[in-house]
């Protein structure tokens, strides 16, 4: 089981973690006295079928035919693919391929039509080989700017024209490169990658060049990615030179540090090119392939602030190509020769070290490192195009021959023959890739990434830096590999080009109509919204229990708050109710202890009892108002309050029509008998029944509920009791008043009556004082919030309640405690007769 998961994982590692094992690195000279800079430019080859063996020292002319040193690679290329073809003894045993290119290095079309009817005629034959005279089909291969509407089977190299799948117009001409539909969407994804938004675009302004701008502006603008400009550089040479300082400005005076360059090397955007990087202009080149040139006469930085990232065609290694090379002439053919031919591979497995000591040194100590490196020659995208070209022909020949097809007489009915098996050829190459010719243009290419600087005097270096394959799910679609761009340029940053610089946390992006999406101001979120991510269009708005700290980049939950027993308010207050308890007992015990005395008999001594108990409720009924609220309190604090108050203020109203009575009644009668008869103590309970009344139409109709406040105050969140309905609790405070108005107005009438035990004054002081704080409560109240409008309740409720005991009782105490001679009869008869 172990065995078979270690399989399973083995066999799911992604090609590009194998890719990083083994890094790419490729390096090339340029000869100082070619033409600084030279792009590739293809060149045609006819390819042709002999009846006897070719060896390898037929191809040693090609490094004597005089042509750039460039285009050398072609032949080459060709020349090795060719060897392979004949060497095989499973292809073609009877037969060998050869090919023909012009001593001046590239034929006019015009050139080759001269020459096919000396090919078809003039074919020598070996004995033991063929026997019978036959006409072969010539066969070209070309770049892809040779269309040869021809009798001609034609095969290109380079990269994919959309012009040329047409079947109707070329139906015999075969492609060899993949298409580059998924060329946008990897440029777009590297930008992505680098947080590029604000890029430049050079084109060529023909049909290739408006279709890849096309495919190129759809994937930008699924990922708000925008031109900073778009140059169509016009085809014709005159045309662009009377342009060529327009051009040149809209590069200069844009801000993008990243350009791509797109279209054919042999066009007047490679002078445009030329022109813009031999003024000095230095962007990030993004690119393919084909335009990776070496110049010699650049001042150099091996950095990231510029360069070029060319997206070449991803394919295997194909190995041998120096060693046939050198051995076409060895005296000829040194490493150094080499170098100027095409990109050599290196070992890029070296230690760090020596990888500064490559990029400090000059540009010769550094090619002296080099030239000591195991390198071999690089197979270009066109050089692979040709190879794989090769082997497409040589497969359908020997389908052909297999099957016993004849080729017909004369040249034309052989390539309508050979034309029938090239469309249907599949096969898989010598490195192990599959090449099938009818779905060649369904396929979709992927992409090596490889980062190009130019040293000085013509040294160049390539570094694969990552890879693009369509087939995977998006999102995994690009791997750079970070390390590898950290060691080669030291940083895995790239500059940034960017049109607007982010909107950080707390900002949001600001577009203006008619602009670019990618330029924007960047505003700060609104209140209570935040925004923790870069470049959001919208900021996102707190939850009810959250508020936005300062930054407004996160959300903060906020502090529960509520009259506790740890506020020091609360602590205050608690504090305070629960000393004027204490006090309360302590009046009520005095009370107690001397019930026999006159002032407590005075004055109705049950009355009093009653009226101390419910001070001593009032003033625990603060305590209900402490601490978080739930809905046991919120029911309790008020219907408390209400009936607790009540039955303190009725016994109140009580007492004073007690005194009221005691003095209006002095004969016998039915007004004596209502006062003996204690009738004023039903006050309290007919009194009280009514609140109790009030209180339940309260509960039943909107009863007091948890109040939860969350815009009060910032940053907090205020837990209350709501009254619920709010005409209840006035009615409930009126009564309470009518009742102190009631008890005032009897003891203010009572205040003047003769006796020495007589307390309507204090009535009177004391309803004064309950009347004065509540209605000094009602505008305070209505002015504060949360736990200060609790708070004001609840001292009002105190100050109310130590009004009553200290105005009532406080005087009485004073009197048993330290006048017992004014508590006593027989001291009030003495005083009085003397």
């Amino acid at each position: 089981m172990f065995t078979l998961i270690f399989l399973f994982l083995l066999l799911n590692i992604p090609l590009p973690v194998s890719s990083f094992i083994h890094p790419r690195c490729l390096w090339r000279m340029k000869q100082n006295k070619d033409k600084d800079g030279v792009l590739l430019t293809g060149c045609i080859f006819i390819l042709l079928r002999v009846q006897w063996p070719v060896e390898k020292d037929y191809f040693n002319h090609i490094l004597n035919i005089q042509t750039p040193t460039e285009n050398k690679h072609f032949p080459l290329a060709l020349a090795f693919s060719l060897d392979e073809v004949n060497r095989n003894p499973d292809l073609l045993p009877n037969m060998s391929f050869i090919f023909k290119f012009s001593e001046g290095g590239c034929k006019t079309v015009s050139e080759l039509y001269s020459l096919m009817p000396l090919f078809e005629e003039k074919q020598e034959f070996l004995p033991n080989y063929n026997c019978n005279e036959e006409t072969t089909c010539i066969v070209m291969l070309t770049g892809p700017i040779w269309e040869i509407s021809a009798m001609v089977l034609q095969l290109t190299y380079g990269p994919f024209h959309t012009i040329l799948s047409d079947h109707e117009k070329f139906p015999y001409l075969y492609q060899m490169a993949p298409k580059d539909t998924a060329l946008p969407l990897a440029m777009v994804s590297l930008m992505l990658h680098f947080n590029w938004n604000w890029i430049g675009l050079a084109i060529l302004d023909n049909d290739q060049g408006t279709q890849f701008l096309s495919h190129l502006r759809r994937e930008m603008e699924k990922k708000i990615v925008c031109f900073a400009f778009v140059s169509m550089i016009p085809v014709k040479m005159d045309l662009y030179m009377s342009r060529a300082e327009v051009y040149y400005n809209q590069v200069m005076t844009s801000s993008t540090n990243v350009v791509i360059i797109y279209g054919d090397t042999d066009s007047t955007l490679a002078v445009c090119f030329r022109m813009w990087e031999s003024l000095g202009i230095q962007r990030i080149w993004v690119t393919t392939s084909q335009w990776d040139v070496t110049t010699s006469k650049k001042d150099f930085t091996l950095d990231s602030s510029h360069g070029t990232l060319a997206f070449a065609h991803h394919h295997s290694e194909i190995s041998g190509f120096k060693t046939f090379v050198q051995t076409l002439n060895p005296l000829k053919c040194s490493d150094e020769y080499l170098t100027r031919l095409g990109w050599m591979n290196f070992n890029c497995e070296v230690s760090t070290s020596k990888w500064e000591t490559l990029k400090n040194c000059s540009s010769n100590a550094s090619l002296q490192w080099l030239m000591g490196q195991t390198f071999d020659m690089a197979f270009s995208d066109d050089s692979y195009d040709i190879y794989n070209a090769v082997y497409t022909v040589a497969h359908a020949v020997h389908e052909m021959l297999l099957q016993q097809v004849d080729d017909g007489k004369g040249h034309y009915a052989n390539c309508l023959k050979l034309h029938s098996f090239l469309r249907k050829t599949h096969f898989t190459n010598p490195v192990g890739e599959k090449v099938n010719m009818n779905q060649r243009e369904n396929l979709q290419a992927e992409y090596d990434i490889l980062q190009i600087w130019n040293f000085p005097n013509g040294l160049g270096l390539k570094v694969k830096i990552g890879e693009f394959s369509p087939y995977f799910p998006h999102g995994q679609q690009l791997h750079l590999y970070e390390d590898v761009i950290e060691w080669s340029t030291g940083s895995r940053q790239m500059p940034p080009s960017v049109c607007s610089a982010d909107c950080g946390p707390g900002f949001r992006k600001f577009l203006q109509e008619g602009i670019a999406a990618c330029c924007f101001y960047c505003i700060p979120c609104p209140e209570n919204e935040v925004s923790n991510e870069t470049n959001v269009d919208k900021c996102v708005r707190c939850p009810e229990d959250q508020y936005a700290n300062r930054e407004q980049d996160q959300c903060i939950h906020k502090a529960v708050i509520f009259l506790n027993y740890e506020d020091p308010l609360g602590m205050a207050l608690a504090s305070m109710a629960l000393f004027f308890t204490a006090f309360t007992v302590l009046v009520l015990g005095v009370f107690v202890k001397h019930h026999d005395t006159p002032i407590v008999k005075a004055n109705n001594r049950n009355l009093s009892y009653i009226l101390l108990i419910s001070l001593m409720f009032c003033f625990l009924c603060p305590l209900l108002f402490i601490g978080q609220p739930n809905s046991a309190t919120c029911f309790l604090q008020q219907i408390t309050f209400g009936v607790v108050f009540t039955v303190a203020v009725s016994t109140v109203l009580a007492k004073t029509v007690t005194v009221l009575l005691a003095f209006i009644v002095t004969a016998p009668g039915r007004m004596r008998y209502f006062l003996v008869s204690g009738a004023p103590n039903y006050i309290i309970a007919i009194c009280t029944l009514i609140q109790i009344i009030v209180c339940a139409i309260w509960l039943q109709v909107s009863p007091p509920s948890i109040d939860i406040d969350t815009h009060s105050e910032h940053g907090h969140i205020i837990i209350v009791c709501n009254k619920g309905s709010v005409m209840a609790f006035y009615c409930v405070l009126g009564y309470h008043g009518s009742l102190a108005l009631g008890s005032f107005i009897v003891a203010f009438l009572a205040r003047n009556l003769p006796d020495k035990f007589n307390e309507a004054k204090l009535l009177t002081f004391s309803m004064l004082l309950f009347c004065s704080v509540w209605v000094t409560f009602l505008p305070v109240y209505h002015s504060t919030k949360g736990k200060v409008m609790v708070a004001v309740e609840i001292f009002s409720i105190l100050a109310s309640s130590a009004g009553l005991l200290g105005c009532i009782f406080i005087p009485k105490c004073y009197i048993i405690l330290f006048k017992p001679e004014r508590n006593s009869l027989e001291k009030i008869r003495e005083k009085t007769s003397s």
